[in-house]
């Protein structure tokens, strides 16, 4: 049976929790900025040291802060090509020891062959650099054990928080990784875990989709950032079924090695990577940064335009309901980001209001269409109301133009690739109109290539292809296509 496990915040309060929450991949910076930090404080205490307590000389502090400046960066590009600031490093300094001790050498060494050249030894003395190097050796390695301490203490704490993600996958598979593992290898914060059956319980043909539609609702509610999958890699069939499945979602697809993989992985002493290897099945189509920049675009624009043509729209709306019975709004259910439904506002221009599980698209020549309706369908102007659906954030200015809940059921059948139009916004405009592709799909053939325009902006968008539709789109109402 398909079940679905939580997992509850920790109950523990302590300062750690209260005051410390930071995120997976800024541990790395965090580790790396202690250690330049360490290395400059060790060139000054060097100095002083050997110039102040032993010599009864003064110190020079601009040659030490810049010696300790160099060293620091030498030691952080070279122990993060180690990998040494990886999450796995940091929790285990005493397998790392010999690789600390060989970049702090070498970096050493470096200094030192630097200095000779530059003909400065006699300032920055032998005595100084002998201090420096046991200092700042011992000093690391007493700051990566502290280190380790600190994150055990932050991550029981629940003060570490990754990617978030729902898991799904197989019992035999999600039995061996708890929430600290997936943490701490994969970067990932577990909201929910959704099991299917497991390889001997059902054949590909009886997996219910029905836990994998969970997982999509799970993850929809919960604002998760990727939808992780967790099954042996020997059924091959039934990931292509989830992956198949998952593309009614925006989020990112992956997944995990299985126990076999991870088994030997683990082996690997020499192989250190920041995260263990995961495979990326679908990427999500914009970043958070990208969907913020789009999202101000849209209400900017979309503001400015409404206040503009306020006076446009009264005058229409009086003339639809002059010109027939009726509200002079017409709102329908429509799919949009992530399958959510929202009601889109048009104009009224028929004599029927279809929201329902059958909607007959408007034809040339329609007889459902008014007098008004007709020449606001013909210039496009029946569309302006779309920009309060924008402003209230259901709608993007450009984007896939959504359909008629009952027209994405029938094509989501027959067109593989169709749920990915979900994957962004929809739009009042998009790339498909402007290239020839509006107003009636008669033929499956026409809603093919509608659908690969859309997903050709998907994975092409910018704020310059949104501009260059915009303005495309004002020439191409001129030309009266509509109907």
């Amino acid at each position: 049976m398909n079940q679905i496990v939580r997992i509850a915040s920790p109950a523990n309060t302590s300062w750690v929790s209260r005051r410390l929450t930071i995120s997976y991949y800024t541990v790395a910076a965090f580790v790396g900025a202690v250690d330049g930090g360490l290395i400059v404080l060790s060139s000054l205490f060097a100095d002083w040291f050997y110039n102040v307590l032993i010599r009864h000389d003064i110190v020079q502090t601009d040659i030490a802060l810049g010696i300790g400046f160099c060293g620091g960066l030498g030691y952080i590009l070279l122990a993060k090509a180690l990998g040494l600031y990886s999450m796995q490093a940091t929790l285990n300094p005493q397998k790392n020891v010999s690789k600390i001790v060989f970049v702090w050498g070498t970096v050493l060494l470096s200094l030192t062959a630097v200095l000779f050249l530059l003909r400065v030894g006699t300032i920055f003395s032998r005595g100084t650099i002998i201090i420096f190097a046991f200092t700042e050796l011992a000093v690391l390695l007493g700051a990566r054990l502290v280190s380790a301490r600190l994150m055990r203490s932050v991550i029981a704490q629940g003060g570490i928080v990754g990617r978030r993600a729902v898991i799904v996958g197989e019992p035999a598979e999600l039995g061996h990784l708890s929430a600290k593992n997936l943490l701490v290898h994969f970067g990932l914060k577990e909201l929910a875990r959704v099991t299917i059956a497991g390889a001997g319980e059902k054949t590909v043909e009886g997996l219910d989709v029905a836990a994998l539609d969970l997982a999509i609702d799970v993850a929809r509610r919960h604002h998760a950032d990727e939808l992780v999958i967790a099954v042996d890699w020997r059924r091959t069939e039934v990931i292509e079924k989830i992956k198949e499945r998952f593309r009614a979602s925006p989020l990112a697809v992956r997944l995990l090695p299985d126990r076999t993989v991870r088994a030997t992985i683990d082996r690997r002493a020499d192989f250190a990577p920041e995260t263990m290897l995961s495979v990326e099945l679908q990427r999500a189509p914009l970043t958070h940064f990208e969907r913020f920049v789009k999202r101000a675009f849209d209400t900017l624009l979309a503001t400015v335009a409404t206040l503009a043509l306020m006076p446009l729209m009264l005058l229409v709306g009086v003339a639809v309901k002059l010109d027939s019975k009726g509200p002079v709004l017409f709102r329908q259910q429509r799919t949009g980001f992530d399958g959510q439904k929202f009601h889109i506002y048009k104009f009224r221009t028929m004599n029927v209001m279809e929201d329902g599980p059958v909607v007959v698209q408007a034809a040339r020549g329609d007889r459902r269409v008014t007098r008004v309706g007709a020449w606001l369908r013909r210039t496009s102007i029946d569309e302006l109301p779309q920009l309060f659906n924008v402003i209230k954030g259901d709608m993007s200015l450009i984007g896939p133009r959504p359909h008629a809940l009952a027209h994405d059921d029938h094509y989501r059948q027959i067109i593989a690739t169709y749920a990915f139009r979900h994957h962004v916004k929809p739009g009042m405009s998009g790339w498909a109109q402007v290239n020839g592709q509006r107003g009636e799909t008669a033929k499956v053939e026409d809603m093919r290539k509608r659908v690969e325009l859309d997903l050709w902006y998907i994975n092409n968008w910018s704020l310059t292809l949104d501009l260059k539709i915009i303005l495309r789109t004002c020439l191409e109402v001129t030309r009266q296509q509509a109907y």
